[in-house]
């Protein structure tokens, strides 16, 4: 698990692919103002991957990603818990 980024809107944690695990890993992406998250993996992570470097590339303000981060409110059902 690894932090790629964390501003006060937005956190997303990269989740690894394990040795000998089919999935390729997968991102969490947190709404701390909302206090909600989404995980995606599979197909939904590799087209998330390629849009962060598209992104990145074009050397983007910390409000740039958290605009494109918004896209994904709409999927953040899960309740955010402290464990």
């Amino acid at each position: 698990m690894e932090m790629i980024y964390n501003s006060p809107n937005y956190v997303v944690v990269e989740f690894a692919q394990l040795d000998g695990a089919s999935n390729a890993g997968g991102f969490e992406i947190v709404d701390k103002q909302s206090r909600r998250e989404v995980y995606i993996a599979g197909e939904s992570a590799e087209q998330f991957r390629t849009q962060v470097r598209e992104l990145i590339a074009t050397e983007p303000s910390m409000e740039d990603v958290d605009e494109f981060l918004s896209q994904f409110d709409d999927y953040m059902h899960h309740p955010l818990t402290l464990h």
